[in-house]
C-alpha cells in the first residue's frame, strides 16, 4: 500500500470539467476502488450513459432525479443509490448540489 493515498481532506484536488458540463473530481483511487465527487448547478445533466463499473453514489448535497435503467426517483441531501453493472443511468439537478460516487474497480477514463 505504499504511495497510494488513503486520506482526502475537504477542498483537496483539482475540478476537471465534464463532458456534459458539470464539474468532478477524483477523491481517492486504488485499482480496485475510486471515488470522486461530482457538482452540478441546477438543471445540470449527467447524461444517460453505461459502464462496466458498479457505482453506488450518495447525495452529499442537493435534490436530483435518478433514472436507473428506466426507473426513475426523487432522491435528497442524505440519500443514496445503487448502479449495478452496464444498466443505463443518468441524473438531473433539481438544484445545485453534489454527488459522492465510488466505483469499483477504478474508472480509469476519469484519470487521463
Amino acid at each position: 500500500m505504499t504511495g497510494t493515498k488513503i486520506f482526502s481532506h475537504a477542498g483537496e484536488g483539482a475540478w476537471t470539467p465534464t463532458p456534459d458540463g458539470n464539474r468532478r473530481r477524483v477523491l481517492l483511487t486504488t485499482d480496485e476502488l475510486m471515488m470522486v465527487e461530482f457538482a452540478f448547478e441546477k438543471g445540470g445533466i449527467g447524461a444517460p450513459h453505461s459502464h462496466p463499473h458498479v457505482q453506488a453514489s450518495y447525495v452529499a448535497e442537493g435534490r436530483f432525479e435518478v433514472t436507473i435503467d428506466g426507473r426513475g426517483e426523487i432522491l435528497d441531501a442524505g440519500s443514496s443509490f445503487i448502479v449495478p453493472s452496464n444498466l443505463v443511468h443518468g441524473v438531473k439537478a433539481l438544484e445545485d448540489g453534489r454527488l459522492v460516487d465510488s466505483f469499483a474497480p477504478q474508472r480509469g477514463d476519469f484519470l487521463d
